[in-house]
Order: C-alpha cells, then sequence, then structure tokens
C-alpha cells in the first residue's frame, strides 16, 4: 500500500512540475481594440434619432444597386455604410438601420459589418480623423512614429482614442498603413501624409487649424516613394545587368 502511495504522489508531483514549466507559445499580451463591440443609447447617436440618405447619396444608391443582382443587394452593405458615414459624419445605429431597411435585410446583418471592419466609425469623431501607423515599420523608419505620437498629443492637448473640445481633431493609432516605404505615415480622413518628421507634422496642424488646404504625399519633397541617393537606399552603385555571375557558355 505504502508503495502505491509512493507512486500517486510521484505522478502528481511530476505532472506539477510538468502544468508549472509549460511555457505559453504566444507571450505577449493580446492586443484588444478600445471599441466595444455592443451598442450603448448616448444623446447623439441612438435608434430614435431620424437619418436619411440625401438626394444625391439616393442617386449614389440607385447607380450602387445596379451591380449587384435583385437577390443579392445586400453585398452592398459596405459601400452604403460608408456613404452614410460620409455623410452623417460616423456610422451611427440610425444610418445602419437604414441600411437595413433600403437593403431588406434584418438590422443584425448590417451591424455584424459595421462592428468588424474599422473603417466604420461608430463613434463621433473630428472634423480631421488622424490615424498615425505605430507598427515596427513606421517606429523604425525616418524619425520613427513615437516622435510623432508625441508631437500629436503635445500639439492636440489629447491622447490616442480622443477628440479636442473643439471637435477638429480626433488621434487614433493604426496597424500598417501599406505605405513602409515612406515611414512615419499618419492618414488625414482618405488621405495619406508620408515621410514625417515632428516639424512637418506640427505645420500639418497648423495648417488645419488655419483651415488652409494641406497637400498629401511624402513631405519630404519626394514625388511618391522613389529613392533618394545615400539616404533612402543602399543601392549606391550601379545595378547589374543580365547575365551577372553565369557562365559564358551557357
Amino acid at each position: 500500500m505504502n508503495s502505491v502511495r509512493a507512486l500517486v504522489r510521484q505522478t502528481i508531483s511530476l505532472q506539477r512540475t510538468s502544468v508549472i514549466s509549460r511555457r505559453a507559445f504566444h507571450i505577449s499580451p493580446a492586443s484588444m481594440s478600445d471599441a466595444i463591440f455592443l451598442h450603448r443609447d448616448t444623446p447623439d447617436n441612438n435608434s430614435k434619432i431620424p437619418f436619411e440618405f440625401d438626394a444625391d447619396n439616393k442617386k449614389r444608391i440607385e447607380e450602387i444597386l445596379k451591380k449587384y443582382p435583385a437577390q443579392y443587394k445586400k453585398a452592398a452593405i459596405m459601400p452604403l455604410l460608408d456613404l452614410g458615414q460620409r455623410q452623417h459624419g460616423f456610422t451611427s445605429i440610425s444610418v445602419m438601420n437604414e441600411v437595413a431597411r433600403l437593403l431588406e435585410v434584418p438590422p443584425m446583418r448590417v451591424y455584424e459589418v459595421a462592428t468588424f471592419y474599422t473603417m466604420f466609425n461608430r463613434q463621433p469623431v473630428g472634423k480631421y480623423f488622424l490615424q498615425l501607423c505605430t507598427t515596427t515599420p513606421c517606429q523604425l523608419g525616418g524619425c520613427g512614429s513615437t516622435k510623432i505620437l508625441n508631437t500629436l498629443t503635445e500639439e492636440l492637448k489629447i491622447q490616442p482614442g480622443e477628440t479636442t473640445k473643439d471637435g477638429l481633431f480626433t488621434l487614433v493609432e493604426v496597424e500598417c498603413a501599406g505605405a513602409c516605404v515612406n515611414a512615419p505615415v499618419m492618414a488625414i480622413n482618405d488621405d495619406y501624409y508620408e515621410d514625417l518628421t515632428p516639424e512637418t507634422t506640427k505645420k500639418l496642424l497648423d495648417n488645419l487649424k488655419a483651415g488652409k488646404t494641406i497637400t498629401p504625399g511624402p513631405q519630404s519633397g519626394r514625388h511618391t516613394c522613389e529613392h533618394a541617393p545615400g539616404v533612402y537606399t543602399t543601392l549606391n552603385d550601379e545595378p547589374y545587368g543580365p547575365g551577372f555571375k553565369v557562365r559564358a557558355d551557357l
């Protein structure tokens, strides 16, 4: 009996050691969105606030629906939500309900789309929606996105996820913007502003505050993403041509 008990104790001890020494495959904390999937009624976002597409957007909707068979017009949920957001300023619950009514789908089908894609802002945002990329390439490229983020928070007196008191700016951090070669990059509404520095970032903000037009694209003088010799490339010698390091008898 004692030998059996000793064997059981040894087995339990080994199991405990195995559990304690086990390491998770992912050691980084999960990154969660700062937006909730559930809707919460607020004074400026509730189903009692009426919404209707204006005359111009109704014409656009007619053209959009022509692209889909009548039985599949639910495929137009995304473009109609985009139209609603551009007209209303954000994708409110009333916008979603109107899209559901027009497309003759259950409202939940529209809610599912609006809560999945981060392009739909379900809460009011400022006139200028600043989306700063803070992933690795933008952290390493140029002066680094951290300096740009610090400049934005210092100049606007807000933190990511907040809107200025005058309703002019909303600042958020986003994942890769797909313009790594022009890092750091920030989207302002629909346009990208690239090759940012603290100085050019402040200039953009000052011009927006003054109601002046700003020019999208690289703020460094580059036209698009062409290299600047000795600055943005390691290609400092003449490129080799066809046949390089290939036997002459082949």
